[in-house]
């Protein structure tokens, strides 16, 4: 399936918002049954069903979480996408609750039949 720039962005446009509404569902929508999700420590979970089973907890324990966009580079001749984001929670640990914790990261998207693999 050959995606243009343009499909690309849209999909990506609504993973953020799923991610931002809290929406697991939405968010796994994306991924092809056989994803392989690396982690930044190294971690890597193989397949839509087992990333979903990850990612529960976090979904489950981090409300009012968001995404912040900084960049998206497409390239659509590779069905590749560079993501650039920071991620934002409201704090739980003692003496900062309620002031927001901000992580930066990147993420490479590489899409397959119209999903990310």
């Amino acid at each position: 399936m050959k995606l243009s720039r343009r499909d690309i962005r849209k999909a990506l446009d609504g993973w953020i918002e799923a991610w931002n509404t809290h929406d697991l569902d939405g968010v796994m929508a994306l991924f092809h049954n056989d994803i392989v999700f690396e982690n930044w420590d190294g971690c890597a979970v193989s397949g839509r069903r087992e990333l979903r089973r990850s990612w529960m907890e976090w979904f489950n324990n981090h409300g009012g979480f968001r995404f912040v966009v900084e960049e998206i580079f497409i390239d659509a001749d590779s069905r590749k996408a560079l993501f650039r984001w920071t991620i934002e929670w409201p704090s739980r640990e003692r003496l900062f609750e309620g002031q927001w914790e901000k992580r930066r990261g990147v993420d490479v998207l590489h899409f397959e039949g119209g999903k990310v693999i």
